[in-house]
């Protein structure tokens, strides 16, 4: 485990890191976002980081990412892999002379940085940030999960660290043979996502009358989600509740068109969402509808939680951590008629929402970034002093 202390700002001089994954700025999902903060930190504490990552069309050329060719990944076109060659990668890692090297990947990009630094002697570790079971479960891969957790397994365990978001993903792993394994948590910019951005006039938009519940989703549209879920029960809910709760969706994904075609009558949609918009999104609802049992921590949460906002969210591990101070509601995974009668005990009672809204924000304004980047750089520097070569120090 990571030390968690809150002394002062832990700074990063002298520290070089090359960070290999596959999903970095410009997409727009929780690892490339908390991988951008990662850098953007790093570097505002005097560190340097290269980023190695698959090309994206949509992005623009930097001189602190180098990108590889890629091909859209057939399941979600907007995800782009690499395969790059061993030789290109040690030699751009060589030219680059990191410190520590960190896959945030276990694929593509992540096993050519692997390989290049166990070739030239730099300190490794890397992150975990999607649960495989979860996903086999969801998909009806069950099949592929031993080798999968085999091949996971010997990934991870060549590093000198594994990072998990949250103690329940740590706990996951470690009992599929993961070893020295540690909580990298995340944070949220107190700043950026407060109860003081909600907008007068998209909660026009949304509410009908007085009494209507403003229900926020924001993420990806993607069915590993539990968006059938979330529709399942919000029919249910239009029939015990007619008209009185609207669905505020934000983002999109493969799963887009369906949740369009099954959403309750007068669902706004907006699409992907940034700065300022996406700020007030978050704070102009009532109460954040979280029903994937597949992330490994879920940002979002976090996000609208600081928002001002309670979630009603699957009870899984990673949810169940952040909802215990109070700030939401556990349903059991996959149960809509559960999700509804939630749903339903909320538009009756405002009173509970506006009293676990008051704990949610405390519980958020708890999470900040500084403390989580203070324990990670001093895993890095304590890694890099027990574990660098001579010529590294």
């Amino acid at each position: 485990m990571m030390p968690t202390d809150t002394g002062a700002s832990v700074r990063a001089d002298g520290l070089r890191l090359a960070l290999f994954t596959d999903t970095y700025a410009p997409q727009v999902n929780g690892v490339a976002r908390t991988l951008e903060r990662l850098v953007a930190a790093l570097e505002a504490r005097g560190g340097v980081v290269r980023v190695f990552a698959p090309f994206d069309p949509e992005g623009q050329e930097h001189d602190a990412v180098e990108r590889f060719g890629s091909r859209a990944f057939w399941a979600y076109p907007e995800l782009r892999l690499s395969w790059p060659s061993s030789t290109r990668v040690e030699q751009a890692l060589a030219a680059f002379a990191p410190t520590l090297v960190h896959a945030a990947t276990e694929f593509g990009v992540g096993l050519a940085g692997r390989r290049a630094a166990h070739a030239l002697g730099i300190p490794f570790v890397s992150s975990y940030h999607t649960s495989f079971v979860a996903y086999a479960e969801h998909y009806r891969l069950g099949l592929l999960a031993r080798p999968g957790w085999h091949f996971m397994r010997w990934f991870h365990n060549g590093g000198l660290r594994t990072y998990c978001p949250s103690q329940s993903i740590v706990d996951e792993v470690n009992s599929h043979g993961f070893e020295r394994t540690a909580v990298w948590s995340r944070g949220v910019d107190g700043e950026r996502f407060a109860p003081r951005h909600r907008s007068s006039a998209l909660r026009e938009r949304l509410v009908q009358t007085n009494d209507t519940l403003v229900l926020s989703y924001v993420g990806r549209l993607a069915a590993e989600k539990g968006l059938d879920v979330a529709l399942d029960a919000l029919e249910r809910v239009e029939r015990a509740r007619p008209g009185r709760v609207r669905w505020l969706v934000v983002g999109d994904g493969p799963y887009e068109a369906e949740v369009r075609r099954r959403a309750p009558q007068g669902t706004v949609m907006t699409g992907k969402l940034q700065g300022t918009a996406l700020s007030e999104a978050y704070a102009s609802g009532d109460v954040f509808l979280f029903p994937s049992t597949t992330d490994t921590f879920g940002n979002v949460m976090l996000e609208a939680m600081a928002s001002g906002l309670p979630v009603v969210g699957a009870d899984v591990g990673p949810t169940r951590e952040q909802l215990q101070s109070g700030g939401g509601w556990l349903v059991p995974p996959g149960d809509a008629a559960a999700f509804a009668r939630a749903i339903v005990a909320l538009v009756d009672d405002r009173a509970l929402v506006r009293d676990a809204a008051r704990r949610a924000s405390t519980f958020a304004a708890s999470k900040s970034w500084d403390v989580v980047w203070d324990a990670l750089l001093r895993d890095y520097l304590q890694l890099h002093r027990v574990h660098a070569p001579p010529s590294l120090r």
